[in-house]
């Protein structure tokens, strides 16, 4: 009877909760929860150096959009694209960073100074597991760190972490955590 009455209630609470809209949205589902991150570049090769050699992503397999598709979904004026795509880790999850340079074109590039200097996306953070060793590849391609970088993160934040800003060749910010420098 207490089971037949639970159930009553429940089924009851269930179609009020309807009627006032208060029942919960579907989810959404994702198959993979990390995002791709699409960035036009002023010169290719240098670009895919700096975040290879530099930061320490890895090259995959890219690929090219003709030119109607690049057209039909809006993503160009009738250019094609060829695009490097580099991944940090072999997981399938993996971050990948698509760099393009669209021949024929030279896009202006906007203030990047510091990140409020425009809106939009204004930089890339990556989790490094060691510092140092990412700021001397980064010192052999000419890169210094920004400001007073790298400082130490508040240990109530992360506890033996510092944060490290460099640019890079098109002058965007990429932020560095990762264990303090010894």
């Amino acid at each position: 009877m207490e089971f037949l009455m639970f159930r009553i209630l429940a089924a009851f609470s269930f179609a009020i909760a309807t009627a006032l809209g208060l029942a919960a949205e579907p989810t959404i589902s994702f198959p993979k929860t990390t995002i791709d991150i699409g960035m036009v570049v002023s010169n290719l090769d240098t670009s895919v150096a700096f975040y290879t050699e530099g930061i320490g992503f890895q090259q995959a397999k890219g690929f090219q959009v003709d030119s109607e598709l690049a057209n039909a979904a809006g993503l160009t004026d009738n250019k094609p694209l060829d695009v490097r795509v580099l991944v940090l880790g072999n997981d399938k999850a993996a971050t990948k960073l698509k760099l393009m340079q669209i021949a024929g074109t030279a896009p202006p590039s906007g203030d990047t100074a510091f990140i409020h200097s425009h809106t939009g996306f204004r930089y890339l953070t990556i989790i490094v597991a060691d510092t140092s060793a990412l700021l001397s590849r980064l010192k052999k391609l000419g890169v210094e760190p920004l400001a007073n970088s790298p400082v130490t993160l508040p240990e109530h934040l992360v506890p033996g972490m510092s944060l490290t800003c460099v640019k890079d060749p098109d002058g965007n910010i990429v932020e560095l955590i990762g264990p303090t420098p010894e």
